[in-house]
């Protein structure tokens, strides 16, 4: 008897060391190698960038807040967090990570992908969103998205004027 309670407690010890303890620390950026998980764009700019810690230490990256909420309405985000998760965002102000589902938001910052949200860790009248509150306004179209686009089409037609601008086949780059 006492030789099978020794064998159980070896096997119950080795089970225990397999588990694996996830760290959800947020990670530096490899901006030779990190791109968005959606947009598939590199990631440039820590004061908007985002990233995704799942329960088995698996890591998505966002350029922008809105490329995580089109994750979350669209993608598989729910499925792929799991049960326990962490998300950062790189504070507006400081490029410093901060928690994503605490922070503020702004409205009106010129964001990687357009959405125009900046992320801060202390409420101001400035920045008045919550977390939840912001995936919902993008959902609901509140975003920047329409002037970025138009912006960025001018920009590769050339109709801005800087550099002669991106030459767009007839019918393409809003021409």
């Amino acid at each position: 008897m006492k030789k099978i309670a020794i064998i159980l407690g070896f096997i119950l010890l080795g089970l225990n060391s397999c588990k694996h303890e996830v760290n959800f620390e947020p990670r530096p950026i490899n901006y030779d190698r990190d791109v968005c998980f959606v947009c598939k764009m590199g990631l440039d700019n820590p004061k908007y960038n985002l990233q995704a810690i799942n329960e088995k230490g698996e890591i998505r990256w966002y350029d922008d807040i809105g490329c995580l909420a089109e994750d979350i309405r669209d993608g598989d985000f729910n499925q792929w967090k799991g049960n326990k998760y962490k998300i950062w965002i790189g504070d507006a102000d400081t490029g410093k990570w901060i928690d994503a589902e605490k922070a503020w938001y702004r409205f009106g910052d010129d964001t990687p992908m357009g959405y125009g949200y900046g992320a801060v860790k202390e409420k101001s009248s400035n920045a008045k969103y919550d977390f939840k509150t912001v995936l919902q306004r993008i959902d609901e179209g509140k975003t920047k998205r329409a002037e970025f686009i138009k912006k960025k089409k001018m920009s590769m037609s050339g109709k801005d004027g800087k550099n002669g601008g991106m030459k767009c086949a007839p019918g393409k780059c809003g021409q």
